[in-house]
């Protein structure tokens, strides 16, 4: 048997405790709402979208849950497996949400978080 080049790509993941964005995007345009798959009934002049990632990924199913009892913020995606949160609401709602939910991770689950970012 004669020997081939072959490539072999190995990944591996070793998670740690942090959240690695934490994104306001204020007053989108209503094109992104409906490529997200967000709630197309939205008053787009008032709304924003906050976006979070973070590892290990479960944690997100605990930020979700932070975000909609902080405020009257609404979850538009969690992914338990990728670690994403998107959150929608009013500009004042998704930071309040986004300040909770990164303040108790920083605070009581000892996570490395970076700082809120807004466009």
């Amino acid at each position: 048997m004669e020997y081939q080049d072959k490539m072999r790509i190995i990944q591996e993941l070793v998670p740690g405790k942090q959240i690695t964005l934490a994104h306001i995007i204020a007053n989108p345009d209503e094109i992104l709402y409906k490529k997200l798959g967000l709630d197309p009934t939205v008053d787009y002049s008032k709304s924003a979208i906050g976006i979070v990632t973070m590892s290990p990924a479960e944690t997100a199913i605990i930020a979700g849950d932070i975000a909609i009892k902080t405020s009257g913020a609404e979850l538009g995606f969690v992914d338990r497996f990728s670690g994403t949160l998107i959150i929608t609401g009013t500009v004042s709602e998704v930071e309040a949400s986004l300040k909770a939910l990164t303040e108790y991770c920083e605070q009581k689950l000892g996570f490395n978080v970076c700082n809120i970012t807004r466009t």
